[in-house]
């Protein structure tokens, strides 16, 4: 009789998101050039707006660690009397960073001076990443496991899965369990099963 696979042990593998790991392709470059130069910016404050999982947090954190900057990540929930402050507070030897999913005239803040700085803010939009970045973080997640896989699983990944960094990660955890459930390693055939199999994963 066969033995039955033991679960795999419920391993939570962190994103890694420290700068010097951004990936940086043409769906990026133009967001990643602006916020390298914050000294040429009309204004020391800048706002990425973007979809979930198009790699806002990364590009803040990276801008962050390369510059005496404060961020605000998810700015249209902040309070707007914060917002206003650290809009004020912000200067050329350190620049404000906001990120949200929305442009500012759906943050419903009803604050006219936070309006009319944001008015001013320069808006940088990042769209759904493109194949090459898809393909560099899938590549990045797997190493970072220790885990050898073909550049051919990484193209049949990234065009079935949702265009989505978020996703990305989810898809090389639902991988990483997979495999260490049935112990095989990661190949098409076991994406196929995960990825496409019965929509057990929702991707």
């Amino acid at each position: 009789m066969t033995q039955a696979p033991e679960p795999a042990l419920p391993l939570a593998w962190p994103a890694d998101l420290s700068p010097d790991r951004l990936a940086i392709t043409e769906a990026n470059r133009a967001a990643a050039a602006w916020l390298a130069a914050p000294g040429l910016w009309p204004v020391p404050v800048t706002l990425v707006v973007g979809p979930a999982g198009s790699g806002k947090t990364h590009l803040a954190r990276w801008f962050a660690a390369h510059h005496r900057a404060s961020v605000i990540e998810g700015a249209e929930t902040e309070d707007p009397e914060r917002l206003f402050h650290a809009w004020n507070a912000a200067s050329r030897e350190t620049p404000l960073l906001l990120t949200s999913p929305l442009a500012p005239r759906d943050w419903g803040h009803g604050l006219p001076d936070l309006a009319s700085r944001l008015a001013a803010t320069p808006l940088v939009r990042l769209g759904e990443p493109d194949d090459e970045l898809l393909a560099a973080v899938l590549a990045k997640l797997f190493a970072e496991r220790g885990i050898k896989v073909g550049d051919d699983l990484i193209r049949w990944l990234v065009v079935r899965i949702e265009r989505s960094l978020v996703t990305a990660q989810a898809v090389v955890d639902a991988l990483d369990a997979a495999a260490l459930a049935r112990r095989r390693a990661i190949t098409i055939p076991l994406a196929r099963e995960v990825v496409d199999g019965q929509g057990e994963f929702g991707f």
